[in-house]
């Protein structure tokens, strides 16, 4: 899958969420949109660092005492200032989050947006700077350490994406409002989209309106070049090239591979199909080609050699979401509850062990295991190395066990203990009920997750 974000703005109303990346404007979002956790997996596996892998004691140690030791609130019932709109001031799911910095950014359903700090344990403050903003997404641009909001506005009808850029120094501050506007002369509207690819520094815009894409530079947002054909159906996005896919024609669709840095024609060619079956997905890996048809098996073509490997249509059927290893030349696919990992000649590599997702239909920005759990897992073997329940996590803050919101027992009693081990044990629960967000901070070495009450949950050891 590609390595940006896609975000679309949608007809529908503010609160689309994110489809690939990619923000859109206003179309209900496919299920294989990439957020948080996995942003991180991506960008590890990418990465040429290879200390920044997992190795299994490290991950066993790293996660073995983890427990509950913050909560956080993304509602304010009166509001993020004066003069909100309504449904900003409802309490909703937290649907996205991000950290930087010792920044927590937790995105609720409402389109309301809150920065806490990790060293105070307050919120720094909110992230919508218009009583009628409803944010739509978020993307911690590390070019430049600053936070890109996606958002749509009342003022409108919710129907084009406004992005703005704010350094990460300003919100420390507490000045959301000292950022500035990024693409203010694109037509992001409806099917207009703006994309953040995080692997190769890049921005990619489309503006529906004239058929013209655009490629700008993550670091400074300097126009690199435009693409203009109105015959480009889609594009995805690797590290080092961009796969154009045109319309199809009744037996082949047309591909060509571009230089993601200059939109150099690499590779021009068609890739042939089955007449009258809808094409499920082509995605793009490197050298790799991946396509698959309604009822029809997986193909996977080098387009290198023009070598075809296929998997049968009963070992591997169509996924609701991807993500590609590139350092280990494996992919990962979810269907139904299920994970697996494949390799590049159509082989099951790993199947986990106790991993049976919450969700039937999961994304991969709500990747947690089971109900009342979290599980961390090896890749390539599928061990489970650590699992954080109720079981096996404390609630600790600041050295006091903590039995209320506003204050701690600490009483060496029987009576009192027990009673601090029942109050613990109903936190962890109620904490791991109903995850709608996940994120792994590497540099704290923290796990942060948001609930379907708008609350924000610190897991560190």
């Amino acid at each position: 899958m590609e390595g940006g974000r896609k975000v679309l703005a949608s007809p529908r109303g503010p609160w689309s969420g994110v489809r690939r990346r990619r923000v859109l404007a206003n179309k209900r979002p496919r299920t294989d949109g990439f957020v948080n956790s996995v942003k991180k997996l991506q960008r590890r596996e990418i990465s040429s660092k290879r200390d920044r892998s997992f190795s299994m004691t490290n991950a066993q140690e790293r996660f073995r005492n983890m427990r509950l030791t913050e909560e956080y609130d993304t509602h304010d019932p009166k509001g993020h200032c004066s003069l909100v709109l309504p449904f900003l001031m409802k309490r909703t799911k937290v649907i996205e989050l991000v950290a930087a910095h010792d920044i927590v950014f937790a995105l609720a359903h409402s389109g309301v947006c809150a920065a806490f700090s990790r060293e105070s344990n307050k919120r720094i403050c909110f992230l919508n700077v218009g009583p009628d903003e409803v944010i739509r997404s978020l993307f911690y641009n590390k070019n430049n350490d600053s936070l890109i909001t996606v958002s749509v506005y009342a003022s409108d009808n919710f129907s084009s994406l406004k992005c703005r850029s704010t350094r990460i120094e300003y919100i420390q501050r507490g000045k959301p409002d000292a950022g500035f506007p990024l693409f203010v002369s694109e037509y992001l509207k409806w099917p207009g989209f703006v994309e953040f690819d995080d692997v190769n520094g890049k921005v990619l815009t489309y503006s529906a309106q004239d058929s013209i894409y655009k490629v700008f530079d993550l670091k400074n947002y300097t126009l690199l070049y435009s693409i203009l054909d109105k015959h480009v159906q889609e594009i995805k996005i690797s590290p080092g090239i961009m796969l154009l896919i045109f319309n199809r024609a009744q037996s082949h669709v047309p591909l060509k591979i571009l230089s993601i840095e200059d939109g150099t024609v690499l590779k021009d060619f068609n890739h042939l199909l089955h007449r009258n079956k809808k094409v499920d997905f082509i995605e793009q890996f490197n050298e790799k080609l991946l396509v698959k048809q309604e009822n029809e098996n997986l193909q996977i073509l080098d387009v290198r050699n023009a070598e075809l490997k296929e998997v049968s249509r009963t070992e591997f059927m169509t996924p609701s979401a991807f993500i590609f290893l590139y350092e280990n030349q494996l992919f990962l696919t979810f269907r139904n509850r299920t994970v697996a990992v494949w390799n590049f000649r159509g082989e099951l590599v790993t199947s986990f062990e106790d991993h049976l997702l919450w969700h039937p239909d999961c994304i991969t920005n709500n990747i947690y295991i089971t109900t009342g759990s979290i599980n961390i897992s090896n890749i390539l073997t599928g061990k489970c190395l650590a699992k954080i329940n109720s079981s096996n996590c404390n609630v600790e803050v600041d050295g006091c066990y903590r039995s209320d919101s506003t204050g701690c027992y600490r009483s060496d009693s029987t009576s009192r203990n027990q009673y601090r081990s029942y109050l613990m044990r109903n936190r962890v629960v109620e904490a791991l009920e109903d995850i709608t967000a996940l994120f792994y901070d590497e540099e704290r070495n923290e796990i942060y997750t948001g609930n379907r009450h708008g609350l924000v949950h610190v897991w560190s050891s």
